[in-house]
Formats: structure tokens, sequence, C-alpha cells
């Protein structure tokens, strides 16, 4: 089996690059694998030193078998250098994984992670793979399933599929229709529609909700574990798009006994699962809501 290089985008967080560097140097396959790390340049001042830091730290790591290191000189902002990077290498080599610098993996994630590359290399209907589960409630669930989404936290995919990647807001909404955006946005327990809105508006710059499109439109399936071989750090305020909440945490696994499924069809017990979990975030959103207003109150309170 030809191993996936591992592409790993990082900017101003050192701690949680270090942690994410060590937790991948632990996987039994880190030795044999090429490690692309991309390190964007700072947008201001305010994020030169950190960016040094980071830029210092991936300069001293190993425990790989080759790495390669690309400095921007410009800050090209996270979406524009992953569509870069991973364009980039995965015409290259024709399969890529692909990191984020606040994702702490099992010591399995490669193996996970390359063998199904290996098993549905040919496939046409599956466009990738992820090691992230969210904390969904597995019961009933197979060791691997599969949904007509994707996550972007931890991938892998081939030259095959990200071919079909487009950025393009006015094509999505000129082609969703309201039955299309229900279904995109898991019967509307989540809200992932105003992402797309939200980059045409020019509020925000992203690229994972457009590959998620991509495999809607499509209809492609992605490749889930039941249990997660990779957990989110990112959720404590220092990511870009992310607020600080332990909303997505999640126990990753440390075994490694499951059985890759031949039974390519969309999982809809999988995608009720999500749906309750997606519809329970809303719960608790409301509720930290609620609470940080009484809190004020009870404070407002007390001091008069």
């Amino acid at each position: 089996m030809t191993l996936a290089p591992i592409v790993l985008f990082v900017y101003n967080r050192p701690h949680h690059t270090q942690q994410t560097v060590e937790a991948l140097q632990q996987n039994e396959l880190a030795n044999e694998s090429e490690i692309f790390i991309y390190s964007d340049a700072p947008k201001n001042e305010q994020a030169i030193h950190k960016v040094q830091e980071v830029r210092s730290y991936i300069k001293s790591i190993s425990g790989f078998k080759k790495i390669t290191i690309i400095e921007r000189e410009t800050n090209w902002g996270l979406a524009k250098s992953i569509i870069d990077g991973v364009t980039s290498i995965v015409n290259q080599y024709g399969k890529i994984i692909v990191l984020e610098d606040d994702l702490v993996t099992s010591s399995y994630f490669l193996r996970f992670m390359n063998e199904a590359l290996e098993m549905y290399q040919d496939t046409e209907k599956i466009f990738g793979i992820t090691g992230y589960n969210y904390p969904i409630n597995i019961n009933g669930l197979e060791d691997i399933f599969f949904m007509k989404a994707e996550n972007c936290w931890s991938w892998a995919t081939w030259d095959r599929a990200w071919k079909y990647f487009v950025k393009d807001t006015d094509m999505l909404i000129n082609t969703f229709n309201k039955h299309m955006i229900k279904e995109f946005n898991f019967n509307h327990s989540i809200d992932f529609w105003s992402q797309v809105l939200a980059n045409k508006q020019g509020k925000i710059n992203t690229w994972a909700v457009f590959w998620y499109a991509t495999i809607f439109i499509n209809n492609k399936l992605f490749v889930f574990p039941k249990t997660s071989f990779v957990n989110n750090i990112g959720h404590d305020g220092s990511g870009t798009h992310c607020d600080k909440n332990n909303l997505y945490y999640t126990n990753i696994t440390n075994n490694y006994n499951l059985v890759f499924s031949n039974n390519m069809i969309e999982s809809q017990i999988a995608r009720q699962k999500h749906i309750e979990y997606f519809l329970s975030l809303k719960k608790s959103i409301i509720t930290r809501i609620f609470n940080k207003i009484k809190n004020k109150l009870d404070f407002i309170w007390i001091k008069e």
C-alpha cells in the first residue's frame, strides 16, 4: 500500500500545533509518511510573534519519512491556503490526508485513513473519508457508515474527486431549491446553507461548505467512522470561525478492529442520529444564552 501524503495547515497557535504534531508522531505509520506543512503569514502585527513561534517549532520536528515546509510570504487566509495546498499536493500524488493545527489524532488515525483510501480508491461513488465523528449516539451504527456529507476536521480524498471542487456561491444559489436546502441542512436541524449566503455577502471566507456542496450536488458519499479517530481542540476561541465551547468534544478510539463495508449507500440511521445531535446543539446554545442573561441579571441585582 502506497501511503498518502499528509498535508497540515498551521498559522498562529503554537500550543495547538504542537499537540497536533505530537499526536501524529505517535501514529504507527508516521515514520513511513511524507508530510507537507503549510504555514500562513501573519495578517497583522499582533500575529507576527505567534506565527514566528509556530514556524520555529515546525522546523524542529522529526518522526516522518520526509518533511516539507511551505511558508507563505503573505497572508493567504485559511480558505485560499487550503484550496491551493490541497489542489497542488493531490494533483501531484493522486491522494491526500488533510489536517489543520487543532486536531489531535488517535495512534490509528493514519492507518484508518490510508486503508480507507486504498479500499475505496476506485469507487466513484465515494468522494472522501473523515477521521472525525460528532459525539452522536452510535448505537446501531456499523463500524463505518456513509453519508452525503463531509467533515473537514480531518479528511482524505483523491484527485478524481477533488477535481469537482468548485467555490462558486452564485452557482449554488441558482442550483439549490427549498427541498435541497432542507436536505443540505439535515432537515433544518443545523444551518449549513447560511454559510453559503455569508460567503456571498462577504461576511466570511470559507471553503469547507463548498466541499460539502460539491459532494451533495454530485450525489456522492463520504466515509465516516463510528468511533472517532480525531478530536478537535480548537473550540477554545483561538481558531478561525470557531467559538469557545465543548459541544463537539468526542473521545477518540485507541482500538482498531473495524470492518470496512461494501454497502455503499447513505446510512439513514446515521443521518437521523446527526439530526438528533444537531437539534441537541440548538437546545444547548439556547440554554447557554439563557444562563448568560440570567447571570448578568443576577449580577446586576446583587450589585444594586
